[in-house]
C-alpha cells in the first residue's frame, strides 16, 4: 500500500479549521488509517518505518504529516485528530502533555546540530565562530522550534553572537535555504546535513554537543487508532527502529 504524505499546511487548514481529514489520497471513512505528526527532521527514518508498518499490516495506511515541532504541538492543542506526535525535543512535547492530549511519552532518539554552508564556501566558514562575522549571512531556526532553541543553547555556551538574518520555522526550511546558496551558512541537524550529501558543506561543530535534542513520541489521549499507535511506538523503539535510526545518522537514548 502506498504511504499517504500530508503537507502540514495542509493539514493544519483540512483538521483545525474545517475538522475535514488530511488530503493524502486516503479514502474517506478508512479504519485501518494511522495518522502520525512528526518533526520535520524524522521524514526519512519515519517514511521508511511507515512503509515497513503498513507491509506487516494489510489494509492499515500511515499517513505522516511533517512540520516544525512548535507548529505541530499548535495543532494538537488546537484539536486537530491525530493518533501519535513525535517532536524533536522534550520541551515541546512537555507543552502537549500539560494540555492533557498526551501521556507518557517516549524518548526514541537523539540529534546535534552542525554548521552548515554551500558546497563552495563563498564567506570561508571554518568554525562556529565565524557565524559571529558580519560578513558571515546566517540561517537558524526560530527560538519557538527546537532547532531553534538549541541554536540559542550552543550559541550562549559558546559565547558567540550569530549573526543571523533569517529566522526559519523549521530545519528543512533552513536546508532548502542553504542548499538554495541563499546564505553564507545556518545550522541544521547532522542528521539532516547527511542527508543532503554533497549539496552542502559541512563544518565540524563540537560546540554543539552544549544542546543535544532528545525526540519523544507518544500517542495522543484522543486517538482513533490507539492500538495501531501503541504499535508504531513500539515499532519505533525496537530494535529494527534503532537500526533505521541510527542508519539515519540519529543517536540512541
Amino acid at each position: 500500500m502506498t504511504v499517504g504524505r500530508a503537507l502540514a499546511p495542509l493539514l493544519g487548514v483540512a483538521l483545525v479549521l474545517g475538522g475535514c481529514a488530511p488530503s493524502s489520497g486516503s479514502a474517506t471513512g478508512d479504519d485501518q488509517r494511522l495518522t502520525v505528526l512528526a518533526a520535520a527532521s524524522l521524514r526519512q527514518v519515519f517514511d521508511d518505518l511507515a512503509a515497513e508498518f503498513e507491509a506487516s499490516r494489510p489494509g492499515v495506511e500511515v499517513i505522516v504529516s511533517y512540520a516544525g515541532s512548535a507548529d505541530l504541538a499548535d495543532q494538537v492543542l488546537a484539536g486537530a485528530p491525530a493518533d501519535l506526535l513525535a517532536t524533536a525535543d522534550e520541551r515541546t512535547m512537555a507543552r502537549v502533555e500539560e494540555g492533557g492530549d498526551v501521556a507518557g511519552p517516549v524518548v526514541f532518539a537523539t540529534n546535534t546540530l552542525t554548521v552548515v554552508t554551500p558546497p563552495d564556501d563563498p564567506a570561508g566558514v571554518a568554525s562556529f565562530a565565524d557565524l559571529a562575522r558580519d560578513d558571515v549571512d546566517v540561517v537558524v531556526c526560530a527560538p519557538e522550534v527546537p532547532c531553534g532553541a538549541a541554536t540559542d543553547e550552543v550559541a550562549q555556551a559558546a559565547g558567540v553572537t550569530i549573526h543571523r538574518v533569517s529566522e526559519e520555522p523549521s530545519v528543512t526550511d533552513v536546508l532548502a535555504k542553504i542548499t538554495a546558496g541563499e546564505a553564507d551558512a545556518g545550522l541544521v541537524y547532522v542528521t539532516d546535513a547527511a542527508l543532503a550529501g554533497d549539496g552542502l558543506r559541512v563544518v565540524a561543530t563540537p560546540e554543539a554537543e552544549a544542546a543535544v535534542n532528545r525526540y519523544p513520541v507518544a500517542v495522543l489521549t484522543r486517538a482513533g487508532q490507539p492500538d495501531l499507535a501503541r504499535d508504531w511506538v513500539e515499532l519505533v523503539t525496537s530494535e529494527a527502529g534503532r537500526d533505521v535510526l541510527a542508519g539515519a545518522g540519529f543517536g540512541l537514548p
